[in-house]
């Protein structure tokens, strides 16, 4: 969350990033509880401080076999005032932070300004694929092949869930070893395997809840949530901890599987892999000082790169403009690749800097041994990345005219010793 001192100083800097955002943010009524609740705060201050002389004044007394009756009754008068007025204090308190948990994080000066339209392509990679034959889609594909069953996942589960079978389950767990082997070798980030259940605290800490509430799968019995995404559970590791300022950057990787309820997606292609409520991703996470997060966001997007420079998958990267970030990032990047069935740029892997906007949410701090008190690192993460259009970008770049599958030399050392996918 943003710090509340920044935006009492800061009103028309706040003003200005809610607007960029598109985010309404209740920002003229925090700023007015926020005055109310400083008045309260400051009598209470005075009302403590004539209390505690008091009863140094009694004590005293006390000891001097003097009468304290008379400053006792003037204490008792106090601690009333004190009872009176701490209520309306906590009152104050609980409806600043239910605002605050709902003021998005506020975008980087440097992102273009406006909706998606705005969105601004840094860079591109590899050359798009061509044939000598019409490309199919990955639902043709998978279905001729019979690797994907979509129909049966329908009946299993409902729509919009994957069932992977045969060459199509191998390869899927193929890109996910190849993932984590890649990022945890050359990039040297530490593998985890989170728990893909978490408390509404992780939820909180991340920034899904209270905002995104209608997007999760909530256990209401048990009071946990399926994760979005493994930036929960990772980011909420260090929750509520000081890191050694020694120990930064921490870097993180883990798979996970992923649980969207897509509340928003109506009308949106939910055809095939395109958009799944449980899908399968490997997560790159960071820990690291103020002043190197913005060089550190830039290594991560390489990090994910990586990933298509190997499969050999040409892809763009966004820079994303301020209406259409996340609630949680100041700069994010994403990156599309393309898929020539659909003949369309699939955003695969999305790279955010948080700053100290999720840190503050989730208590995670650092101290050296020349700082006067610990200080909010930031926080980034990126996917490292999603597979479903990984999938479809396989399965449509590397077809064959006789509906056949090459299978990127990349992943061949994982699928038992699999080239090709065949009728």
């Amino acid at each position: 969350m943003l710090d509340l001192k920044f935006i009492r100083e800061n009103p028309d800097l706040v003003r200005s990033g809610l607007l960029a955002k598109n985010a309404a943010g209740r920002l003229d009524e925090l700023l007015v509880l926020d005055e109310q609740r400083r008045v309260i705060a400051m009598k209470l201050d005075d009302l403590k401080a004539v209390k505690n002389a008091a009863n140094d004044d009694i004590s005293r007394l006390i000891k001097e076999k003097k009468d304290p009756k008379e400053r006792i009754l003037s204490m008792r008068s106090t601690a009333a005032e004190i009872d009176a007025l701490e209520p309306g204090l906590k009152d104050l308190d609980e409806k600043i932070s239910n605002i605050l948990l709902f003021i998005p994080n506020l975008p980087h000066s440097s992102i273009p300004v406006g909706g998606p339209d705005k969105n601004r392509v840094v860079r591109t990679w590899g050359e798009i694929p061509k044939f000598n034959f019409k490309p199919v889609d990955h639902i043709a594909l998978a279905e001729r092949l019979d690797i994907i069953d979509f129909k049966r996942a329908t009946k299993i589960s409902g729509a919009n869930f994957i069932l992977y079978k045969k060459a199509g389950a191998l390869l899927e767990r193929a890109l996910i070893n190849f993932m984590l082997d890649l990022h945890s070798r050359e990039h040297k980030y530490v593998e985890v395997l989170p728990p893909v259940l978490v408390n509404a605290a992780s939820m909180q800490g991340t920034g899904q809840l209270p905002k995104m509430k209608d997007d999760m799968y909530h256990l209401a019995g048990d009071d946990l949530y399926l994760i979005p995404t493994a930036e929960v559970p990772v980011t909420n590791i260090y929750r509520d901890e000081i890191l050694p300022e020694s120990e930064l950057p921490i870097y993180h990787t883990g798979y996970s599987s992923c649980f969207r309820r897509e509340a928003g997606s109506y009308g949106k292609d939910t055809r095939g892999l395109m958009r799944v409520h449980q899908f399968n991703k490997v997560e790159l996470v960071k820990f690291v000082k103020p002043e190197t997060s913005y060089a550190e966001l830039e290594l991560l997007v390489a990090n994910a790169e990586r990933i298509f420079h190997l499969l050999n998958i040409p892809y763009r990267i966004l820079e994303l403009a301020s209406g259409d970030i996340s609630f949680s990032a100041a700069k994010c990047y994403d990156i599309e690749v393309y898929a020539a069935g659909l003949d369309k740029w699939l955003e695969a892997s999305s790279c955010s800097n948080f700053e100290d906007f999720q840190a503050r949410r989730a208590n995670i701090r650092f101290k050296g041994k020349d700082m006067k008190k610990p200080a909010f690192v930031h926080t980034l993460n990126g996917s490292g990345v999603a597979t479903p259009r990984t999938m479809i970008a396989i399965l449509e770049n590397y077809q064959r005219a006789d509906g056949s599958i090459e299978i990127p030399k990349a992943l061949q050392p994982y699928t038992n010793g699999l080239t090709e996918i065949t009728l």
